[in-house]
């Protein structure tokens, strides 16, 4: 019982030193190592939006003006966007799906637990790893944004720590969420909450052009969050309010990393 408790109850001293979870970064870097071609796949839906609505359909819509007055392109309006969803997409891949698999049918979580890797350690190494693959997309995302010339402030240099944060938030969430998953169907409803995100988070027109019910239900999620993070550090209209949204997408993962690890030990540990 002594050992069952340690291994489901994170002690602080192992989460500030990073615990057993690098071991299993480790183990998905040697696993992609020889897949990069999948680990790359998330990158490419983001940047065909960009291309497609941001720069063709900028022929059609004309210029932006912000809420500060500062007039952008429909591609510096729509990239920022992109980027957020570059950092949801990598992340909610690798904390849904891939950790689905590893729990249900390869039983990977069942052997680690062998070790003196405890839940937590798996939680921690999972999303730090669902990070990366983010941070991946999100920068060469900014590459992208630079040579194309949609970045017009220094405070630019903050987006990809943000789409890290972003990408936190989402790992955090899937990952949790994965624990109470029963079979493949329901993975529709992740389908169905990060759709509508992607279209309606203020990611190809203004969150004001909606009906007030519907913009407080938009400024809720959390990609809408994120998006409004990285279009203030892209177009330099950055303020305290930032802040506010910053703190609830590190709440966000915080909270989903714990219940993660506290689900994974009530299934794996009995």
């Amino acid at each position: 019982m002594t050992t069952l408790t340690a291994r489901v109850v994170p002690l602080p001293a192992r989460v500030l030193g990073g615990g057993g979870g690098r071991h299993i970064v480790e183990r998905n870097f040697l696993l992609y190592r020889r897949s990069w071609i999948v680990f790359l796949s998330g990158f490419f839906e983001p940047l065909f939006y960009l291309l497609s609505i941001g720069i063709g359909v900028a022929q059609l819509v004309g210029d932006f003006t912000l809420s500060d007055g500062t007039t952008i392109g429909y591609a510096a309006f729509v990239a920022p966007a992109m980027l957020a969803s570059s950092a949801m997409n990598g992340a909610i891949f690798d904390s849904t799906y891939n950790i689905f698999f590893r729990m249900k049918y390869a039983k990977l979580y069942d052997s680690i637990l062998a070790t003196p890797l405890r839940p937590w350690d798996i939680a921690t190494g999972e999303v730090t790893w669902a990070l990366l693959r983010g941070a991946c997309y999100s920068a060469m995302f900014i590459v992208v944004m630079l040579g194309m010339g949609l970045i017009t402030s220094w405070w630019a240099l903050l987006a990809l720590p943000t789409s890290v944060l972003i990408a936190l938030a989402f790992a955090g969430a899937g990952m949790a969420l994965t624990t109470f998953m029963r079979s493949w169907q329901d993975f529709e409803f992740v389908q169905l909450a990060a759709m509508p995100m992607f279209l309606f988070s203020a990611t190809f027109y203004p969150v004001e052009t909606y009906p007030e019910a519907i913009r407080w239900l938009v400024e809720i999620t959390p990609l809408y969050q994120g998006v409004v993070i990285e279009r203030a550090l892209t177009t330099g209209t950055v303020g305290w309010f930032l802040l506010v949204h910053a703190f609830y997408l590190a709440a966000m993962g915080t909270i989903g990393m714990y219940i993660a690890s506290q689900r994974l030990g009530k299934l794996l540990l009995k």
